[in-house]
């Protein structure tokens, strides 16, 4: 279920608009909202365009798009593939309806509050996963999330990790770097095996002959 939504501007932070699912007590998230705004504070143009933090029973999913960050608060069960098409449908229709304004300087925050409304429509919309229209969502190509960053919130705040691009790039280039010297001593190994065993084999088979005849 998707608990909370936040618009803010990339460059100076500003939220523009914001939404909470008003049926249930929001007491629980007073933690997770102040966790959203730490993370809000650590991206920039460098950062992932898209993530995901775990949190305890709930992830907070972003996305970066036209100068936007889009952040939500999910429950941990809630499939990341939902969250992330829901987050772009969003920033269809907000740079459809105020994409001209966005960059005005002396926009005041929550400018654009009215938006709550689509964003409540839009969540109804993804509220239960198994709904017809949403099994579709999840069985589409359209959005692969495997390539999606995840965090955890622990080594993000706590940690000193890193939403940026070339942080991930990096980690990425690791793996695989370990990966192509693990496999390049295989094949090193391999090559002496096939070297060497038949000069092996012919001194066994020496030895097992001198053996047989001097030694019988």
């Amino acid at each position: 279920m998707i608990r909370s939504t936040t618009i803010v501007r990339l460059n100076d932070k500003l939220p523009l608009a914001a939404s909470t699912d008003d049926s249930q007590d929001q007491s629980d998230l007073a933690k997770y909202t102040t966790e959203e705004k730490e993370i809000i504070r650590k991206l920039n143009e460098t950062s992932e365009p898209r993530a995901s933090i775990e949190s305890g029973p709930y992830n907070h999913h972003y996305l970066i798009a036209n100068g936007l960050i889009y952040i939500t608060i999910c429950e941990k069960s809630y499939p990341r593939k939902l969250a992330f098409t829901y987050l772009d449908e969003l920033d269809r229709e907000f740079i459809n309806s105020y994409g001209h304004r966005i960059d005005q300087p002396d926009l005041r925050p929550f400018a654009f509050i009215n938006f709550d409304n689509f964003i409540q429509k839009t969540k109804r919309v993804y509220e239960d996963s198994r709904t017809s229209v949403n099994l579709d969502k999840l069985n589409s190509e359209l959005q692969d999330v495997t390539r999606v960053m995840t965090k955890n919130i622990e080594d993000l705040l706590y940690r000193g990790d890193s939403l940026d691009r070339m942080t991930n790039l990096s980690s990425s280039l690791r793996a695989e770097s370990s990966k192509y010297r693990k496999a390049a001593k295989q094949i090193n190994f391999d090559a002496m095996i096939r070297q060497y065993a038949p000069v092996v084999g012919a001194s066994l088979i020496f030895v097992f002959l001198v053996y047989w005849i001097f030694l019988r």
